[in-house]
């Protein structure tokens, strides 16, 4: 037998709203708990053994919620902040009682593939120096690429402040050589934009595609997340 919880905190933690609306739901009488209507949200349930219908539908609950954001430019990645935007305020209404955070960060600047998760053992291992986790980068800069240029940044670059990247993985993805993809396997404050500057290059456009076996996915617009699917979650737990 499982741990029990709160019938309105599972409501909640499973995208029925906040604890307001769980209320609400609760009051008109749309939840059934093992066959009977309750309309309290303080009963102690079983995830694992007892059946929660809502209007008919049976409930799911996940212990984890694992989203896919697509991030935009002018997002702070950051749980809140006083003054920008952040990255949970494009996550719905429905999740933001999960206690979501962002799995490692993105310039404000920065476009593309954001992890957010509850799961803090899984984002402790992701993060973790020795982890070596890939990301990967299509980076617009301001005049062509050479191949020695290349050659140089797959092979570690001094950065300002007397660093040396460790090596990475560096190809032009366009005609002009001002489009490339670069493959990183640590996580420097600006690296990309630092690694990129040491060769005498300004970042125009940077975008996060890849974070290890996640891949942002191409239909998901700008500012919008959805959940993992269950292969995504499994690849990134082997990791």
């Amino acid at each position: 037998m499982g741990k029990r919880q709160r019938l309105d905190k599972i409501l909640s933690h499973t995208g029925f709203g906040s604890r307001r609306e769980v209320r609400d739901l609760l009051r008109a009488r749309r939840v059934m708990v093992n066959g009977q209507v309750v309309t309290g949200g303080e009963l102690g349930i079983d995830p694992e053994q007892d059946l929660v219908l809502v209007d008919g539908q049976p409930v799911q609950y996940r212990e984890f919620t694992y989203l896919m954001l697509n991030k935009p430019a002018g997002y702070l990645t950051a749980t809140r902040d006083r003054y920008a935007p952040t990255v949970l305020d494009l996550v719905p209404e429905r999740w933001r009682a999960r206690r979501l955070a962002p799995v490692g960060r993105l310039d404000k600047d920065t476009e593309g593939l954001l992890l957010l998760t509850n799961d803090g053992a899984l984002a402790h291992r992701l993060l973790a120096p020795n982890s070596r986790i890939p990301k990967t980068y299509l980076v617009r800069v301001d005049k062509p690429v050479t191949p020695a240029e290349l050659e140089t940044l797959a092979t570690g670059v001094v950065l300002d402040d007397g660093y040396r990247t460790l090596p990475a993985q560096a190809r032009s993805v366009n005609s002009e050589n001002t489009e490339l993809e670069l493959t990183l396997f640590e996580g420097k404050y600006h690296q990309v934009k630092r690694m990129l500057k040491a060769v005498g290059k300004q970042v125009l456009y940077l975008q996060r595609r890849t974070m290890g076996p996640l891949v942002l996915d191409p239909d998901l617009p700008l500012g919008v997340c959805r959940e993992l699917t269950a292969e995504e979650i499994g690849r990134l737990k082997n990791v």
